[in-house]
């Protein structure tokens, strides 16, 4: 049972603000909890670090340097060791022992101390609600969450709205969508304004846990509170569209917010191609790719693929070889789902020979990354060569792949799979 303390702390006018602590105990007991509290006050009291003006000390580097070592009982001693030589822990020092106790699972010393800063009339920052907040939800203690905006409630604290929101985020983010429901109707019916980031909360976690026609009643309740959708919350929608297959709805969505919207890029652009591109819609897919370039947009490299990836599965050569051009006059890089594209269905078509050909618009030394957005996967999934290269990129850790090398080696995988086949 041996406990070795290595300190190192530096003065900053009168606060305990250690800058480096590494602990390193084998077998923690209550004394020698006790034991290492003491050195670390003496050291503090040799080097000053108290304000001798009105006896407050504040210590949160210390208790947070602690709480990412999980030692919570030492910082529980620190505290008491600190009230027992007359001074006064500082509100922000009660604050880090509070989360340093939740944070490692002591929730009845968290809760002690979160009691005993409200009855001494301490008004706590929002982000230590938010970080407390956190903390509960993702252990599942959603009821103590609403405990907690209770006391705040009572007390008439002026952070109420904010913690409202707060408590609407996280109730959001666990799936308690009735919980979050309550919680904003207790928040209107005290007068207080639902603002956009809160109505775009409920859009996004509707989206994940709730269906699609209470996910339409959040965005239309946004709509009629003329606030604007935000990216967050057109990716969530549209990401519940597409794995419904709803494309068409998808489609209609993007319509009502608006495709003129550039503070959001391409984005609304590409979501629309994407629901013409899913159902393989190739004449749709071309009729708004030319609205696209009509309104003033510029083709990203998601874009492309979206159009190259549906090209390949229908396996029109002449229009995937046509993208590529565009590609290059607009001077769009390709990635790897582009090579993958031009890749799969020159193979599938039994036309290898002629694949280096096609990939001259390509710069195949170059480092294989793959840059279109993710949500295109959700619907087109990701192609066999894509799918294995990723493989070879993560399991045989090469210094240098570049396109040319992963060609390579897939085309030797199909040769090797080819003739395992005619062999039986």
């Amino acid at each position: 049972m041996e406990a070795i303390l290595v300190l190192r702390t530096a003065s900053v006018s009168g606060s305990l603000n250690p800058k480096r602590l590494s602990i390193f105990c084998h077998q923690s007991q209550p004394s020698q909890n006790r034991a290492l509290a003491r050195k670390i006050i003496r050291t503090w009291k040799q080097e000053e670090c108290s304000n001798g003006k009105d006896n407050y000390v504040d210590c949160v580097p210390l208790i947070q340097s602690l709480s990412r070592q999980k030692m919570p009982h030492v910082a529980q001693e620190v505290l008491l060791e600190v009230k027992s030589d007359g001074l006064v822990p500082s509100n922000s020092t009660l604050s880090a022992v509070m989360l340093c106790h939740a944070k490692n699972g002591l929730f009845p010393q968290a809760e002690a101390i979160w009691d005993e800063m409200l009855n001494s009339s301490f008004v706590p920052s929002i982000q230590v609600v938010a970080e407390l907040f956190d903390v509960y939800g993702n252990v599942g203690c959603f009821g103590k969450v609403n405990e907690i905006v209770g006391q705040i409630r009572s007390r008439n604290l002026s952070l109420l709205p904010e913690v409202y929101s707060l408590a609407i985020s996280c109730f959001g983010k666990g799936g308690q969508l009735k919980l979050m429901e309550d919680t904003l109707k207790e928040m209107v019916s005290r007068g207080f304004t639902v603002d956009s980031a809160t109505g775009n909360v409920f859009i996004r976690y509707y989206s994940i846990f709730g269906s699609l026609t209470e996910m339409e009643t959040a965005y239309g309740r946004l709509k009629r509170s003329r606030f604007l959708i935000e990216e967050e919350g057109i990716r969530a929608m549209s990401l519940a569209y597409l794995k419904k297959r709803k494309f068409y709805s998808l489609a209609e969505f993007l319509k009502s917010v608006g495709l003129g919207r550039r503070n959001l890029g391409n984005l609304l652009w590409n979501l629309l191609l994407l629901s013409y591109a899913a159902n393989f819609k190739m004449k749709s897919l071309q009729r708004e790719f030319l609205r696209m370039v009509e309104a003033g947009f510029h083709p990203d490299l998601t874009t492309f693929n979206i159009r190259a990836l549906a090209f390949s599965r229908m396996s029109l050569l002449w229009d995937l070889h046509l993208t590529l051009e565009h590609m290059k006059h607009e001077k769009v890089v390709p990635d790897l789902v582009t090579c993958g594209c031009v890749v799969d269905v020159y193979l599938d078509r039994r036309l290898g020979r002629n694949l280096y050909f096609a990939l001259n618009k390509m710069n195949l030394d170059d480092s294989p990354v793959v840059l279109t957005d993710p949500f295109v996967f959700e619907v087109l999934g990701k192609g066999d060569f894509h799918a294995s290269s990723e493989a070879f990129l993560e399991f045989r850790k090469q210094k240098e792949w570049t396109y040319r090398k992963l060609i390579s080696v897939y085309l030797k995988k199909q040769y090797r799979r080819d003739q395992i086949f005619w062999n039986y």
